[in-house]
């Protein structure tokens, strides 16, 4: 979601439009939104970066709230990132059924699969849609 925010015209903004457009469905947690929130507000590196206002990423976390399904309560998953603070991502992934969890987090790729999740970049994600449209034209 921070790819989203910051580059508005790159591959994280192009699946958000998708999901927003129906191509898949995007479900997220307020765990996510909340530390998407904070990231943008808080982690200098970026502020330094990157120019907006507090409130443009606080609108683009309540925009998402209202535009995709939020998975409430998250369930409780631990130990199975390396990194714990990726843990939530994984719980949220999982509690909506999904079959894949699009991320640029090497922490989270190297997992490869967790139950019915595989971990892909969104760049694997593209490709895997426009399979998937592909299909869909010839069987259409």
């Amino acid at each position: 979601m921070v790819s989203a925010f910051l580059t508005p015209y790159g591959l994280a903004a192009q699946l958000l439009a998708a999901a927003r457009q129906g191509s898949f469905t995007l479900t997220l947690s307020e765990e996510i939104l909340a530390e998407t929130q904070e990231v943008l507000l808080r982690r200098e590196r970026i502020r330094k970066r990157y120019s907006y206002t507090d409130e443009q990423p606080m609108r683009f976390c309540h925009a998402l709230r209202t535009a995709v399904p939020l998975v409430r309560p998250a369930p409780s998953i631990r130990g199975v990132c390396r990194d714990p603070n990726d843990d939530h991502v994984i719980a949220c992934a999982v509690a909506a059924q999904a079959r894949y969890l699009v991320t640029r987090d090497p922490d989270l790729l190297d997992l490869h699969t967790y139950q019915h999740v595989q971990m892909v970049s969104p760049d694997t994600f593209t490709q895997l849609l426009s399979s998937q449209a592909a299909t869909s034209e010839e069987d259409g």
